[in-house]
């Protein structure tokens, strides 16, 4: 692949980090409660006032990571935007478990920042841990857990306090899930679901990064089981990717067992990628390429009509989810991300390849030239089907994650390329 073809690329990705920076910086910003709107028409016009926590979160990481490694975003708007999402976060996120057990996130706040909603899940946690770590990064916030503070806007956790509410979420993954509020049904089989150990890797990732030895050493076994939690949804003699399996890495009976999810699974082999440049584990890159990424891509590409699918049966049964054949952005999001990293480590051009594909089909059927940010949901054939540009679930992260990584990427193949 030429050099040209490769600027190329950058520059479209820079032009549509940039436009979707500006998208959300102009229309999300609640300036009189805090917090952002994430339910956002495609012009910009809020039709939902709702606050979802799992959105808030990665909204305040992503103006971080962006204000902290990249000098066109470090700008004031964009921190103090930042610190006022986080002290959102942490004045109303925080929600009393009961009967004295721990604090929980809630899933969903009303625009003033009233608990509305808790799963019992641990996500809402996790996704407040990865912005309060990275917001502690960009303020230098070692021990404000020991200050007090009278203007909440820049009431900032610290990097401890994260690190306090990631042992809960460990113990609860890995001790004791009862007091998520979850009793073990009767019929129900205990499942390794694989968003559980890619979250948990993440936020590993997230904690250690640039944090020297002894954070590595301290998340390094917790580190090592998640890998192996995902390493178990190869299935099928290593055919397959499967969503769920039994916790000894057995495949489950019916729909719930035969679910492929090409989006996570791509995720999944972005995130193992990363552990195996740590780790310079070849066996693992190998691993990771061959069937976290192939695969995923092999069996979720849309032959007819291009895209990836949402969801699959393994077994070519129509899935159950409504929405299975629909082209969603997320899982083009992470196939970018997955196939440039893995051409980025082996330099082998079929992965180019891939990547060249999966680029031409989501800038040419995402991105909206007119108004700006991207569609999230299209039909098979590659119609808009929903037109907002935010929702209880798109808000500001896969879209600006994915472009911030791809052009970092190529940063880094354009230096380097004869």
């Amino acid at each position: 692949m030429s050099a040209v073809k490769l600027e190329g690329w950058r520059e479209r990705i820079r032009k549509e980090l940039d436009n979707t920076v500006d998208f959300w910086l102009k229309y999300s910003h609640d300036t009189t409660h805090g917090g952002f709107f994430t339910c956002i028409g495609r012009d910009g016009k809020v039709y939902d006032e709702l606050k979802y926590v799992w959105l808030q979160g990665r909204q305040v990481w992503m103006y971080c990571r962006l204000y902290r490694t990249m000098e066109r975003f470090h700008k004031p708007e964009i921190l103090e935007a930042a610190k006022a999402g986080g002290a959102f976060l942490r004045k109303f996120a925080r929600v009393s478990g009961g009967s004295g057990g721990p604090w929980k996130c809630a899933f969903c706040l009303t625009r003033d920042g009233k608990a509305l909603k808790v799963q019992r899940t641990v996500f809402s946690e996790c996704f407040y841990i990865m912005a309060m770590d990275e917001l502690s990064r960009v303020t230098g916030d070692k021990d404000m857990q020991s200050r007090s503070y009278t203007n909440h806007s820049r009431s900032i956790l610290s990097s401890l306090e994260a690190e306090q509410m990631m042992e809960q979420v460990i113990y609860w993954v890995r001790v004791d899930s009862s007091s998520l509020g979850r009793p073990q049904l009767p019929g129900e089989v205990p499942t390794n679901s694989m968003a559980v150990p890619m979250m948990l890797l993440c936020l590993v990732q997230q904690l250690t990064e640039g944090r020297g030895q002894e954070a590595a050493q301290k998340y390094g076994d917790l580190a090592s089981w998640c890998v192996q939690q995902i390493l178990q949804h190869i299935q099928r003699d290593g055919t397959a990717i499967l969503e769920n399996v039994s916790l000894e890495g057995a495949e489950l009976p019916g729909c719930q067992g035969r679910l492929q999810n090409p989006g996570h699974a791509l995720e999944a082999g972005w995130f193992l990628l990363q552990v195996s440049g740590e780790q310079q584990d070849e066996e693992l890159q190998r691993t990771a390429i061959n069937k976290f990424v192939e695969l995923p891509y092999q069996d979720g590409w849309d032959k007819e009509h291009g895209g990836l699918f949402y969801f699959l049966d393994v077994d070519g049964h129509c899935p159950t989810q409504l929405e299975w054949n629909m082209k969603l952005w997320w899982p083009h999001c992470e196939a970018l991300i997955a196939f440039l990293m893995a051409y980025n480590q082996t330099k082998k051009p079929q992965l180019l390849e891939r990547f060249s594909q999966v680029y031409e089909y989501t800038f040419s059927h995402f991105p909206d030239a007119k108004s700006g940010e991207w569609f999230g949901y299209l039909t098979q054939e590659g119609k808009v089907a929903l037109d907002f540009k935010g929702g209880p679930f798109k808000g500001f992260f896969h879209v600006p994650r994915c472009l911030y990584m791809c052009e970092r990427m190529l940063d880094d193949l354009l230096a380097n390329s004869d």
